[in-house]
């Protein structure tokens, strides 16, 4: 059998995969805190006919010798973390971080899950919660009942002025984490991540030192998707899709005339 049909077939696959990333980046274009992923690959082994170096003749080397692949696999489709577009919401609970850093949320189960979307609400209990599920924000911060106005600082420090006050009070204080490695957090859906043994533990501490990034109120950031650039990688993709069916037809045709040379 030709070894250019498994080949063939090995690229298809590839494709396909690189497909279902760009489609997921195209379709949260619009999705806070979303980071685009990019599929990787690598060719598979090969298959050594001649061993460059061998010699040829007495006193003579072969300067190359004679290797046919066997085709590509992927081998990871990491998350990119590069900083996102910035949308003025004026929601005085939308903040944003301008630099490296995660909020953390904490999860029912206890688990802290980490997110670069900063859509934050108010629940029953004036707790600082994430817009989709209600997860308070880690740590725990309240907003009195009574308060008028909420000021988020750059350095994460949250001030309220309460009813029948003109003084600010501060009621808490926005902390942050950061990972050596971040393309080796675990997405779980709902643009949140969670910690793995290839990201390492996270590092936390408030906005502004050690390196974290800065608060910035009124404003969401945006998916880090390039439309234009996705669309490109499609093109090329869809291309290299056909291009390898056609490989695969080839070696049809070459076996069919064989065949035909038999009867």
């Amino acid at each position: 059998m030709m070894t250019s049909l498994y080949t063939a077939a090995t690229g298809m696959g590839a494709q396909k995969l690189n497909i279902d990333v760009i489609a997921n980046n195209l379709a949260n274009v619009n999705t806070a805190g979303f980071r685009r992923s990019r599929a990787d690959f690598q060719d598979l082994m090969y298959h050594t006919i001649k061993q460059a170096g061998t010699l040829s003749s007495d006193g003579t080397i072969m300067p190359t010798g004679i290797q046919v692949g066997l085709g590509v696999r992927p081998v990871a489709i990491q998350k990119i973390f590069e900083q996102g577009h910035f949308s003025h919401t004026e929601n005085p609970l939308d903040i944003v971080i301008e630099g490296d850093g995660f909020f953390q949320i904490n999860k029912p189960d206890g688990e802290i899950a980490y997110t670069r979307s900063g859509a934050f609400k108010l629940d029953a209990d004036g707790r600082i919660v994430n817009t989709g599920d209600g997860y308070p924000i880690e740590p725990s911060i309240s907003i009195p009942a009574d308060a008028t106005s909420i000021t988020i600082s750059a350095d994460g420090q949250i001030s309220v002025t309460q009813s029948g006050s003109s003084v600010s009070t501060v009621v808490g204080q926005i902390t942050l984490a950061r990972f050596v490695n971040p393309a080796g957090l675990k997405a779980i859906g709902k643009t949140m991540f969670v910690e793995t043994d290839a990201s390492g533990a996270p590092i936390t501490s408030n906005p502004g030192i050690d390196g974290m990034g800065t608060i910035g109120q009124g404003f969401l950031e945006m998916s880090n998707v390039n439309v234009v650039e996705e669309m490109v990688n499609m093109i090329i993709s869809q291309r290299a899709y056909e291009i390898n069916s056609k490989a695969i037809t080839a070696s049809d045709e070459m076996l069919r005339t064989v065949s035909g040379m038999v009867r």
